[in-house]
């Protein structure tokens, strides 16, 4: 076998992400879990790739896709969205030299912060950051309601919400320095093109206090807010609005240290179903005011 490391090329996304569900839904059900991936275009890969290309690689052995990796860069954060090896071909250092690719990238790109969100029962990825000086800082959960359980128990939104638009990032900015210390306006243009994606600033009285972003499936994420003591109003509001879309059910990505969304959560019949970590070079931003999209987006 002779593997080839190389940047990855538009046409070859769909293909690469094809190998990253089939990864994440073995080692899921692995780990008793079940399936947990299933497969969607490759839009935010290929817009990062147009974005900056040197964040993306593909291992290649006689033109079959074994690995792929992917990182961003906004501001002085480098995040390592996906790093997936083919199942069958672990622990034959594809991994090891992919990672390696995308920390040159952090480091081309002088990143002061390191990050990524990864399985928290994957404990043999966990020791490779680990060795590459990215640490476990937070835990998160995947949680989920039906509509009918979220219908009983909903109160009237705290916060009023106003549409966003291309308009508002420097408003989602300035919310952005104090959630996360640094610039998200490139992911926030994405969001923003998205016509299927419910995007509204959240206002207690006069003040803006936060966003929130809601896509067709009923996925509350990215969600922030410049005050700690508004993260569960802010999710709240985020609930009634995914009720509004009438989706079948309603799912987020909560931090552990975000004690006011997961009473909100819990106090809604949000269940946990899924455990995941975020891992770093050092702490960054404010976790009690952040609720991430997923674990590629952040």
């Amino acid at each position: 076998m002779s593997i080839v490391y190389r940047p990855a090329r538009d046409n070859e996304l769909e293909t690469a992400e094809a190998l990253v569900v089939r990864s994440i839904n073995e080692l899921t059900e692995r780990h008793g879990f079940g399936k947990m991936a299933s497969r969607r275009p490759a839009h935010f890969q290929l817009f990062s790739l147009r974005d900056d290309p040197d964040g993306l690689w593909i291992a290649e052995d006689n033109g079959a896709i074994l690995g792929f990796a992917f990182s961003w860069v906004s501001g002085d954060l480098w995040f390592l969205a996906e790093l997936f090896v083919a199942p069958g071909q672990q622990g034959s250092g594809i991994g090891n030299e992919l990672l390696a690719r995308t920390l040159a990238h952090a480091e081309q790109n002088k990143a002061a912060h390191k990050a990524l969100i990864t399985f928290a029962f994957n404990t043999v990825s966990q020791g490779l950051y680990i060795r590459h000086g990215l640490y476990p800082q937070i835990p998160l959960y995947f949680v989920k309601a039906t509509r009918e359980t979220l219908l009983a128990r909903l109160k009237p939104p705290r916060l009023h919400s106003t549409p966003l638009s291309i308009a508002d990032l420097g408003q989602l900015t300035a919310i952005d320095a104090h959630a996360q210390g640094v610039s998200r306006e490139k992911h926030h243009r994405y969001l923003l093109a998205d016509s299927a994606m419910t995007g509204v600033l959240l206002h207690h009285g006069n003040e803006c206090v936060g966003y929130a972003y809601i896509n067709p499936d009923g996925h509350i994420g990215p969600l922030a807010v410049t005050r700690s003591d508004m993260v569960g109003a802010a999710f709240q509001s985020a609930l009634a609005l995914a009720v509004e879309r009438g989706t079948a059910q309603t799912t987020a990505l909560i931090p552990g240290a975000s004690d006011a969304a997961l009473d909100v959560a819990s106090g809604h019949g949000l269940r946990i179903t899924f455990p995941m970590l975020l891992m770093s070079s050092r702490a960054f931003g404010d976790w009690r005011c952040y609720l991430p999209r997923n674990p590629g987006f952040m």
